[in-house]
């Protein structure tokens, strides 16, 4: 490979919350990690590889001028987006249709202030990402949740009829879509997306898509909500980032395509009242060196990283631990582990499988708040050679 996928950097006093918030005081482990273990991080979304080369180097260029004062962003921001769409997912656009974003969710709580009001319920998928919840928490919505339901292969999917009954019963006008999903892995096929699209048209709902996970699809093929059809582009705000796929999460960074005038007006009003949403200069030229052929050609040798190690943990768990119920990652690196029937076999509680693993510093997170008890949230983002590792460090005693 050209690019290196199996050194880890010593992220320990660099800033980095994967390493060092679960032994801070905050008490995310609960009781440290035993003598002699190092910390495998594999709970928070945040890969543990190097980023792409040309982001170090578009930010070192900038960084090199030594003024950071206002500024404007530049023609290429614009462009790149533009041609990463149509490069990666044959959808085109214009440079009107985008808005920067201080955060996906930033996004979220500006579209939520537009389109929303407290006390009001939303619509989602469960599981549901926590930071969904924990945003809508914040701004005192409530919550409407259909769970997936998984198939005769295995493969959860959406129930389109517990959908529109929720849509209906909860009088529904605002819905998020989370696609490729987060935490259960799936990448929606256009017939699903075309049935969900449907219903939101059908019941007169404004449809928020999060899709910061769309470039890492390692099954199937990422279509845009905006690709569906006519009707979907009227009634859709897509949410976009680099962030997740080249580990830019601490420069913050995300953008909105919206091509309805009437919800884009109403989503940059909300969003300039807070009047700090507002791009950081390096992030406007990581998201440019990210969105680059290097950078592409970086995240083609991610993917069939990703693959392998979504390959490693997916054959070991079925052959180690079939009692494990999971669905297997077509997109994300994240695998959300169902233990139910695991820990009755082997006589422990959730809470007590999770210290295992944190005392032998393989970090990993409680799945429970995304919505389904006695689960795990497994972040494969990192060297197979880690993986491999943590799977030692388990096996022991």
């Amino acid at each position: 490979m050209k690019y290196d996928f199996t050194t880890v950097l010593n992220r320990v006093g660099n800033d980095a919350i994967a390493v060092e918030f679960p032994t801070s005081p905050r008490g995310f482990q609960p009781e440290g990690t035993k003598d002699g273990y190092s910390v495998i991080p594999m709970w928070v979304a945040d890969m543990n590889f190097m980023t792409a080369p040309s982001i170090v180097e578009a930010i070192q260029k900038r960084a090199a001028h030594a003024s950071f004062g206002y500024f404007s962003p530049r023609p290429e921001y614009y462009d790149s987006i533009i041609s990463w769409q149509k490069r990666r997912f044959g959808i085109d656009i214009t440079k009107e249709l985008i808005g920067y974003e201080n955060g996906v969710l930033g996004a979220l709580s500006s579209a939520l202030t537009a389109f929303t009001e407290p006390g009001e319920k939303v619509f989602l998928h469960g599981p549901s990402y926590i930071g969904f919840l924990h945003t809508l928490s914040d701004m005192g919505r409530e919550t409407s949740i259909s769970e997936l339901v998984r198939d005769e292969n295995g493969i959860s999917r959406m129930d389109y009829e517990d959908i529109e009954k929720h849509f209906v019963e909860d009088n529904i006008r605002f819905a998020i879509l989370c696609s490729p999903h987060n935490p259960a892995g799936r990448v929606w096929e256009r017939w699903e997306l075309e049935k969900f699209v449907e219903l939101c048209v059908k019941h007169n709902v404004t449809l928020f898509s999060d899709e910061i996970w769309c470039d890492l699809v390692l099954e199937g093929k990422h279509i845009p909500t905006n690709a569906v059809s006519e009707d979907a582009r009227k009634i859709t705000i897509a949410a976009y980032a680099p962030t997740k796929t080249f580990s830019l999460a601490g420069l913050v960074g995300s953008y909105h395509v919206i091509f309805n005038e009437e919800l884009r007006k109403k989503v940059e009003k909300a969003a300039s009242m807070t009047h700090y949403n507002g791009m950081n200069v390096l992030s406007q030229h990581a998201l440019i060196g990210a969105y680059s052929k290097e950078g592409e050609e970086w995240l083609e040798e991610l993917l069939e990283v990703l693959r392998g190690n979504v390959d490693f943990a997916c054959n070991y768990l079925k052959e180690h631990c079939p009692a494990i119920k999971f669905d297997r990652p077509q997109g994300t690196y994240m695998l959300y582990l169902d233990c139910g029937d695991f820990l009755k076999e082997i006589n422990m509680d959730i809470k007590s499988l999770l210290k295992y693993g944190w005392e032998r510093g393989v970090i990993w997170q409680d799945g429970q708040p995304f919505g389904k008890a006695d689960s795990i949230r497994v972040n494969l983002g990192l060297p197979l050679w880690q993986i491999q590792e943590a799977v030692k460090r388990l096996e022991k005693e």
